[in-house]
Formats: C-alpha cells, sequence, structure tokens
C-alpha cells in the first residue's frame, strides 16, 4: 500500500498576533509565535545525535540498529525535550511513526522551543494520515503549545479545511480557547480562510463570542479585511454593533484597519446599509419579501418574465414599428429593472439573474403563451378551416404536452443527489476508512456534504449538494443535469425541437389561411411582409420568438447527442474523464452548504457560489455580457465539440486518456437509451446501466475495471459491484 509522500524542512510559523493589533499595527500585525522546531544534523553547530535524523529520514532499520545498541530507545529526548517521534512527526515518516509508537514512544511528550508534542508538529504541516495515527494512538488535541495553542488552533493558522475536519470530528469543542480567548472561528477570519469560516460556523461555532479583549470574530475578520470572512459572518448573526472592551465596534475597527471597503461591500451584499442597519424596501410586496428572502426570489423571477415577454409582444405587435420597437424595449428595461431592485434584497447567492429562475421564467412564460395562441388561434383556424390540418395539429399537441412534461420533471426532480450521512459518527466512520485507504484528500471526500464521493459526481455550489454523474447546472430548467433527469432533459430538448418545428409549420398554415383579406398597406415594409402583418402580428412574433429558441437548443442536442455517443458527460468533455475526477470537488472548497453538524441549521441565503450556464465552471469568469450570454446558451461548448477541442471530441485528449466508461458508440447510446428505469416515473437515485450492467452511481467509488474484477468473484461475472461489495471483500 502506497504512503503519503514526506515532507522536509524544519521550522514553521503560526503567524497571527496574540493580542489584538493597534492602529499602528495593522498594517502589519505583530507575529509572535514562531515556533523554533530545532536543527537538523548538520546544520551549523552538530548537536543533533544520529537518532533524529535517522527519525526525520525514515530509516527503520537504521532506528532497529540503534535500539540494539542500548543507547537509545523510542523514548530518548534530547536537551530541548524533542524524541524521535517529533521529528518522524513533522516529516510525515508515517511507517516511522507507527515503529515508534509501537517501541513505547511518548505519544504527548512536549519539546522544542515551543513546548509543542508529536501532534500539534504534524498538524502543523498538515499531515493528516500522521495526524489520525496519533490521534488513533492517544494523542490528545487539546493539548496546549508554550503560547496556549492547541492542535486545532495550529492547524487553523493554515486554513487546511480537511485537517479541520479530520480534527473536529475527534470530539474537541469547537470553541475552545487559546491563552488568550481566540477560538478556530476568530483565528480563520483573521486569517482570511472564508471556508474555513464557514466550517466552523456550520459546525456550530458561535459567532458571538469574545476574546479576553472583547473582540469578536467580526472584528478579527476586519483586520484582514476579507470580505468573504465578513460576509460569512455576517450571514449567520454576528452582532454588526458589537463593541470590544474599549468600545470599538466592527465599523470603528474597519476604519481604523482601512478595510471599510470590505466592511460595506460585505454589509451590502447581506441587505444593510454602510450604518450597519437593515435595508428595508418600501415597495410593494416588501413584506413577503422579508419573511422569506429565498422563497419570495424564487417565485417573483420565475413569474415575473411573464409579464416581460406578454407585455414585449404585444407592444411590439400592437403598435406601428417606429413606435413599438423604442417603447417595447422601454417597457422591457423598466420590468427588468424593478427585477434589478428586487435582486439587490435576495440572498447573497441570488444578487445575479442567472442565478435565480429568471432564464426559466422566460422559457415556461414562451411555453405558456405559444400554447395559448396554438390553442384559441392558430388550432381553430388551421383544424377547422378549408384545409384541415388534423395530423400536424394532433403532432404539435403531443409534441408540446411532452415538451411541457420532460421540462418539469427535468425541473422539480431530484438530479441525483448524493445521500448524506445521518451523523457524525457516520462521518467520522468514512474519514476514518478513506484514511485507512490513503484516499483522504479533496479527490475523495466533500467537505461540504461530509460524503465519500463517487467517481462522475461532483459538488454543485449553487444546488448545495454532490449529484451523481453530473452533468451539468442548467439554469433554463433552474436545476442539475445528473444522473436522474438527464434522460428527461435530452427527451424534453428533442420534443421542444419538434414542438418549435411544428409550431412554425402551423403559423406559416395559418397565415396561408388568414391573409388573403389582410391589408397590404403598412409602414417601411414590403406588401407581402405587411399582409403577414396585419393579419396577426402577435402570432408572427411570437412564432419568430419560438424559431429562436432553435439556436440554443440545436447546439445542446448537438453536444448532448455527441456526449451520450461516447459516454460523457458535460464537465468531462470539457475537461476531460481524468481532470473531472481529480477536480470534481474542487468546488466545494469555495462554497457553503448542509451544516457539519446535523443538529446545527444554516441561515437562510448561506450558500454563496453558483454553479451556471451548460457546463461546469472552473475558476472565475470573465468577458463581459457577450461571455455569459455565450455560456448561457452553450454556445462555448458547442464551439469546442465542433472544432474537435473538447475531450470527446480531440483526438491527441483520448490518446493520453481513455475513457474508461466508454464501450463503443452503440453500446453507450443502448446504456443511455434502453436503461429499465421508467421514463413517465421516477428512478431509484444513481440507478443507471453501464456496459448492460446495473450500477448506482451514489455508491460507484472504483472504476470499471476495478469493479469488474471485484465483481468476478462473486455473484455475477463480469457485472459491476456496489460499494458495500467492495468494503466486504
Amino acid at each position: 500500500m502506497a504512503q503519503p509522500p514526506n515532507s522536509s524542512g524544519t521550522t514553521t510559523t503560526h503567524g497571527a498576533p496574540s493580542q489584538p493589533p493597534s492602529k499602528s499595527e495593522a498594517a502589519a500585525p505583530k507575529l509572535n509565535n514562531e515556533v523554533e522546531l530545532g536543527r537538523l544534523s548538520g546544520d551549523g553547530e552538530a548537536t543533533q545525535p544520529d537518532i533524529m535524523q535517522v527519525a526525520r529520514t525514515g530509516d527503520i532499520a537504521g532506528m532497529e540498529k540503534l535500539f540494539e545498541t542500548g543507547d537509545y530507545d523510542a523514548t530518548y529526548t534530547d536537551d530541548e525535550g524533542i524524541t524521535p517521534l517529533h521529528w518522524a512527526a513533522i516529516n510525515n515518516q508515517y511507517a516511522m511513526c507507527k515503529f515508534l509508537i509501537s517501541r513505547g514512544a511518548e505519544i504527548n511528550r512536549k519539546g522544542g522551543e515551543s513546548v509543542a508534542t508529536p501532534l500539534q508538529w504534524a498538524a502543523q504541516r498538515c499531515h493528516y494520515y500522521t495526524v489520525h495515527l496519533l490521534l488513533q494512538h492517544g494523542a490528545d488535541p487539546l493539548i496546549s503549545d508554550a503560547q496556549g495553542y492547541n492542535t486545532l488552533h495550529i492547524s487553523t493558522f493554515n486554513g487546511n479545511l480537511l485537517l479541520i475536519v479530520l480534527l473536529l470530528h475527534q470530539g474537541i469543542p469547537v470553541d475552545v480557547e487559546d491563552a488568550y480567548g481566540h477560538t478556530g472561528l476568530m483565528w480563520s477570519a483573521y486569517k482570511g480562510y472564508p471556508a474555513c469560516v464557514d466550517a466552523f460556523l456550520r459546525w456550530g461555532a458561535s459567532v458571538h463570542a469574545k476574546d479576553e479583549q472583547g473582540f469578536t470574530a467580526l472584528h478579527w475578520a476586519l483586520v484582514k479585511g476579507s470580505a468573504g470572512c465578513i460576509q460569512k459572518l455576517l450571514e449567520y448573526g454576528a452582532d454588526r454593533f458589537a463593541k470590544t472592551a474599549t468600545g470599538k465596534t466592527p465599523a470603528i475597527t474597519a476604519t481604523e484597519l482601512n478595510t471599510a471597503g470590505a466592511w460595506h461591500k460585505a454589509l451590502r451584499e447581506c441587505g444593510y446599509d454602510e450604518d450597519a442597519n437593515a435595508i428595508i424596501p418600501s415597495w410593494p410586496g416588501a413584506s413577503y419579501l422579508l419573511k422569506d428572502r429565498r422563497g419570495f426570489t424564487n417565485k417573483f423571477f420565475f413569474f415575473w418574465p411573464f409579464l416581460l415577454v406578454w407585455t414585449t409582444l404585444h407592444i411590439f405587435a400592437g403598435m406601428p414599428v417606429y413606435a413599438g420597437v423604442p417603447i417595447g424595449l422601454v417597457v422591457a428595461y423598466t420590468i427588468q429593472w424593478i427585477g434589478q431592485q428586487v435582486i439587490a434584497y435576495a440572498p447573497p447567492d441570488m444578487r445575479q439573474f442567472e442565478k435565480t429562475p429568471w432564464m426559466t421564467g422566460i422559457f415556461a412564460a414562451s411555453l405558456f403563451f405559444c400554447g395559448l395562441n396554438w390553442l384559441f388561434t392558430i388550432f381553430p383556424t388551421t383544424a377547422f378551416g378549408e384545409d384541415p390540418t388534423w395530423l400536424y395539429n394532433f403532432a404539435f399537441a403531443a409534441f408540446y404536452g411532452l415538451t411541457g412534461f420532460f421540462y418539469v420533471r427535468s425541473m422539480v426532480d431530484d438530479p441525483g443527489f448524493v445521500p448524506k450521512l445521518n451523523g457524525i459518527a457516520e462521518q467520522k466512520a468514512v474519514i476514518d476508512d478513506l484514511i485507512s485507504q490513503w484516499k483522504y484528500d479533496e479527490s475523495h471526500f466533500c467537505v461540504t456534504c461530509m460524503i465519500r464521493t463517487p467517481l462522475r459526481s461532483k459538488h454543485c455550489r449553487r444546488c448545495q449538494r454532490c449529484v451523481a454523474k453530473h452533468d451539468h447546472h442548467c439554469p433554463w430548467v433552474y436545476n442539475c443535469i445528473g444522473v436522474n433527469n438527464h434522460r428527461h432533459f435530452f427527451l424534453y430538448l428533442i420534443n421542444l425541437t419538434l414542438s418549435i418545428i411544428s409550431f412554425d409549420f402551423l403559423t406559416y398554415r395559418y397565415f396561408n389561411l388568414t391573409t388573403a383579406d389582410a391589408s397590404d398597406q403598412c409602414n417601411l415594409l414590403s406588401p407581402a411582409l405587411c399582409k403577414v402583418i396585419n393579419a396577426d402580428a402577435y402570432s408572427l412574433l411570437l412564432a419568430v420568438w419560438a424559431s429562436l429558441q432553435l439556436t440554443w437548443v440545436s447546439m445542446l442536442l448537438f453536444v448532448q447527442f455527441i456526449q451520450v455517443a461516447r459516454a460523457m458527460t458535460t464537465y468531462e468533455n470539457m475537461f476531460g474523464v481524468n481532470h473531472a475526477t481529480a477536480a470534481s470537488l474542487a468546488s466545494a472548497f469555495t462554497s457553503t452548504g448542509a451544516p457539519l453538524d446535523p443538529a446545527q441549521q444554516p441561515p437562510s441565503g448561506a450558500t454563496p457560489g453558483a454553479e451556471g450556464g451548460h457546463g461546469h465552471k472552473h475558476g472565475h469568469r470573465h468577458g463581459g455580457m457577450l461571455k455569459t450570454m455565450s455560456r448561457l446558451l452553450g454556445v462555448d461548448i458547442f464551439m469546442q465539440t465542433a472544432r474537435g477541442r473538447a475531450a470527446a471530441t480531440n483526438k491527441n485528449a483520448k490518446r493520453k486518456s481513455k475513457n474508461p466508461y466508454s464501450r463503443g458508440c452503440v453500446a453507450n447510446c443502448r446504456d443511455f437509451w434502453c436503461d429499465p428505469a421508467p421514463v413517465f416515473g421516477k428512478r431509484e437515485t444513481g440507478a443507471a446501466v453501464l456496459d448492460g450492467q446495473p450500477v448506482n452511481y451514489t455508491e460507484m467509488y472504483e472504476s470499471p475495471a476495478v469493479m469488474n474484477a471485484l465483481s468476478s468473484g462473486g455473484r455475477r461475472t463480469g457485472g459491476y459491484e456496489a460499494v458495500a461489495a467492495e468494503e466486504e471483500v
């Protein structure tokens, strides 16, 4: 079994003030907790005996020889109280640590200038496996060093979230204080680690705790000036007017430390003015917003586009072109401007239109008005006219109904959320198991959902859940597309395309029957076009608007057909299968979600960050409106796929990394389309078919090749076993 890589070095700095900085110290707070871990043999004065060098390099055979001489044993200490276990721990020599412990090393021995234990030395360098080993053998994480810091505080200095999560699951009180009354939350806020601040808060850390100087975590966040930390603390109810022992509020602290910009930005994002008072909107319906910001925002931005689409189309259709176009644009801008005023009071993670159901509402409104127009205008004329088209009307009705059905299912169905664990004990068991397999890292463990990460899953920052076989988060359906609803989404696209084509044909037939008696006089346009507009301008504009949807729908269909044939998801198509597996949980470290402690509940709006557009985002988004629209309409992934630059079509990428999930075009399509899960019913979460065999993507932790090897000794030769079978083996 592989061991974690070694690291070297001897000196590290915790790097934080033991007391709140004064105004003169604000620019560069005094760092007085430097920990000198001693000198190596051969560095300067040769004062270190060979046993320390042997421990540092992990030479177990050499250590055994030293023990055989009788001059040394595992309890040996130098003049500073440092033991071989200290050196093995800080250099991540796991096997050496295990050997020394078995030979009687003192697990909680303090040593060095910092008077710290081996556990603290290992935590200093974020060596998860060594930390876990020492904890399993009785290391006390609550022991303090010379400066009053225990292992949790030391781990927080480096901002390593996985290590913090590991320690919190050992039963350490989340609000344990150092010698000056600072908690881990305060240290995270001071250091400017929003993800760590979020983790402590979700674990139940007190946002109101004060140190011996009366500083809260909010005061400490203002020292660093991290807007993310400040905003997170405000979301969890930090006192915006808390005073220190000297009477300084957060506002005064921000002014003195020149971080007022970050303070005001965080206040604005959380719905407060610059004086930290809640902004109360005065427009009608504001009381409903204040009762439930998230619920009100979701409902408002789903139904508000109905007014936008209906008003704009009727203005364009009912007025002369030279008046209708400018007036319609002004009205559309006004309606959107009203939406912008409302969105200013939305939860922080919904402050952009694409992060609300706005796009979903636009499509729903378009679908609704097209259906009404067909039912009350086009159908009576084309079905009962001189040349009835019953077949085409029936086809449109069928396609339209299926579009609506699969659209709703894609929007409301569970996309395949990976089930969460029932409590801290189960979470700890998962962490212990991953550590035993040398898999405790961001690729195998989600610190937001607190679960082992299945293959092909991804943590969606918008949904705040890990989604099995995550394809993308779609703003048009305001939901993730995953293993449970991917086929529904594909059928929605297919039926939408057929609906638009049949609707356009019926509209064409409708105008053939109605334009004969229409006037050919109008402004600026040709007589033929004037006859159509004078016959029914609204139906014409609605058909044009519906036809425009074919642009993004066609691109999505093109990409989806290729991806299904290649047995790839959108994310895997964009970044490659190996990259998707390795980076599946990277977004979890910059997001928030369900509480780490199931007994704690997150505040409303405590979920910043999002996944947007068709496809997964990697890094920050830049490029302005055109880039945003390109992403929302799926142009970026379409262009890469069409040019052969995406992973699904890139020959170089395929040579470098073969897709382990592909069994050929025919088999891949059969797995997707002939999946026995009901098309019109709900499937079991995560259930799917791979190479003709049933699998569950919420429980798939090994590659198909490994799973196939495991199953060869089980009940199903050539099949794929679930995760439980792996653990039994």
